[in-house]
């Protein structure tokens, strides 16, 4: 079992930039795919990226490629996105989330573990 403390949200201007991170406890966190999601008011919450275990290989959704970068540090437990030239559509509250299945996917239902999330907003 895991457990996930976000953090690193806040306001910030259009074109700006946030790094969140993603502290998770326990010794087994490298064997855990990570993802993050975000849910902005009356809409559902929506896939953003994912990382496998090992950090080899990532995936985002195409609203946010070559903006917002995935990574992880194992030996921190820690995963994070940089975010970067922010838009107001940007703005929801920001969560993690770890599965142990392979292959990753980018569908909340297959993580069984997450955080209570982050608010990032984004000021035009």
């Amino acid at each position: 079992q895991v457990q996930l403390v976000e953090g690193g949200g806040g306001l910030v201007e259009a074109g700006g930039s946030l790094r969140l991170s993603c502290a998770a406890s326990g010794r087994t966190f490298s064997r855990y795919a990570m993802g993050w999601f975000r849910q902005a008011p009356g809409k559902e919450r929506a896939f953003v990226a994912t990382i496998t275990s090992s950090g080899g290989t990532t995936s985002y959704a195409d609203s946010v490629k070559g903006r917002f970068t995935i990574s992880r540090d194992n030996a921190k437990n820690t995963v994070y996105l940089q975010m970067n030239s922010l838009k107001p559509e940007d703005s929801a509250v920001y969560y993690c989330a770890a599965t142990t299945i392979s292959p990753v996917r980018t569908s909340d239902t297959f993580y069984g573990y997450w955080g209570q999330g982050t608010q990032v907003t984004v000021s035009s």
